[in-house]
């Protein structure tokens, strides 16, 4: 039976054995992406030319939460089960993307219905709730035709992600 004094010895000599260890590294984060998880990544959108459409590396992570269609379905499904840290590359056909050129997505309206500085192809407008794109596609003599596809609609997209967090 140890006495009060040989007790302390036996405490002190178990606190500077722990404490001579070198730190444990800290629980790695073992969140994986799934419905209702709030997420965090890095993205660069490209063309199958190598062209980058849009990226945000090197600036404000782009948040969502998976599972309530705040992205492209395809893309979600594909970040299912990934953690933070991880780095995917992927490529999506235009199906998955933006869908297919719809030949009735195309409007013919009266030119002078254009504003003045819109009247050359490839000019984006905006009309009051109306939340997609429109683009003008081509101008005749007094018809302007409208574009109503997404602007990547019929393009196989690639992207190169790296999920910052998930929580």
């Amino acid at each position: 039976m140890l006495n009060s004094l040989q007790h302390l010895r036996f405490i002190a000599l178990a606190v500077l054995t722990v404490s001579s260890f070198p730190a444990l590294p800290q629980q790695l984060d073992t969140a994986v992406i799934k419905d209702g998880s709030r997420v965090s990544i890095e993205y660069t959108l490209s063309l199958t030319d190598g062209s980058v459409v849009q990226s945000n590396v090197g600036a404000k992570a782009m948040t969502y939460t998976q599972g309530e269609q705040q992205i492209l379905p395809a893309l979600e499904n594909t970040l299912a089960g990934m953690r933070a840290g991880e780095e995917k590359k992927f490529t999506l056909s235009a199906g998955e993307a933006y869908g297919e050129v719809r030949d009735d997505a195309f409007r013919e309206v009266p030119l002078d219905s254009i504003p003045q500085d819109a009247r050359r192809v490839g000019a984006l407008l905006r009309t009051p709730g109306y939340k997609g794109s429109i683009q003008v596609h081509e101008l005749r003599e007094e018809v302007a035709v409208l574009d109503f596809n997404h602007p990547l609609a019929g393009e196989e997209i690639t992207f190169a992600i790296r999920v910052i967090s998930v929580e």
